[in-house]
């Protein structure tokens, strides 16, 4: 995962993994691999999401 990766970049390929995972679409051996990815993927989201919003939250308390 690049470490520029836009949000919606990183949604798209854990959208990807999860789809792909529920057709079973991976081997055995690209399981793990692919949830490891996810995790990451899910970590980069919760965080952009947070930091987003706490900056969200600082430009309307300084509005204020």
């Amino acid at each position: 995962m690049k470490e520029e990766q836009k949000y919606e970049e990183a949604l798209a390929q854990l959208e990807t993994i999860v789809r792909k995972m529920e057709a079973n679409e991976y081997d055995i051996d690209e399981i793990a691999v692919q949830l490891k990815a996810a995790q990451r993927l899910i970590k980069f989201c919760r965080d952009k999401l947070s930091k987003t919003e706490a900056e969200l939250l600082k430009i309307q308390a300084e509005g204020e």
